[in-house]
């Protein structure tokens, strides 16, 4: 049995060698694989994290647009797969053309928004929260009306630009006080 399993390895030895680039069966032993080129270059760092004031300013970015008029713009600041849960319509936006239809509407009443309160996530160096609460001056049958809402904007970095993925806004539940 003993001289089975040391003829086995001799065997598994010579087979070895065989399937070994640069040996032969005449060689006991393989030539030892070249060793790859050494990294020359330093390797990159990670990406770094956007600072709050980073996403911060996205809100500002979107509030710059609402006050172009122009729903195209504001839909620019948009991903192409985005959701939007708008403040004054029960229908979900999930397509560009249904996101310019909602600013359409709504930049009719010349929205100025101001933040109330922010509270900022950086998830990673792609994606961050933007969440709190807004107020927007509204003129709405002539009259000039403050809508304070609940907001949540979800950004992401593409192609070297923040997009905005996800935003939702409704109203406050429970009556506000007067700023």
């Amino acid at each position: 049995m003993r001289n089975r399993i040391h003829a086995l390895a001799a065997g598994l030895t010579v087979l070895v060698a065989l399937a070994t680039p640069g040996c032969s069966a005449n060689q006991a032993s393989p030539t030892p694989p070249q060793q790859p080129p050494a990294i020359t270059q330093p390797l990159a760092s990670p990406p770094a994290l956007p600072s709050q004031d980073e996403i911060a300013a996205l809100f500002d970015q979107w509030n710059a647009a609402l006050a172009t008029g122009d729903p195209e713009k504001v839909a620019d600041l948009y991903a192409p797969n985005a959701v939007l849960l708008p403040t004054m319509s029960n229908q979900i936006r999930t397509t560009r053309a249904e996101i310019v239809d909602y600013f359409t509407h709504f930049l009719e009443s010349k929205p100025r928004g101001s933040i109330d309160r922010a509270v900022i996530t950086v998830i990673d160096p792609q994606t961050a929260i933007n969440t709190g609460i807004y107020t927007f001056e509204l003129i709405r049958d002539g009259q000039l009306q403050n809508i304070q809402a609940r907001y949540t904007f979800a950004y992401q970095k593409q192609n070297g630009k923040w997009l905005i993925v996800n935003h939702h806004s409704s109203t406050m539940p429970e009556p506000v006080p007067a700023r």
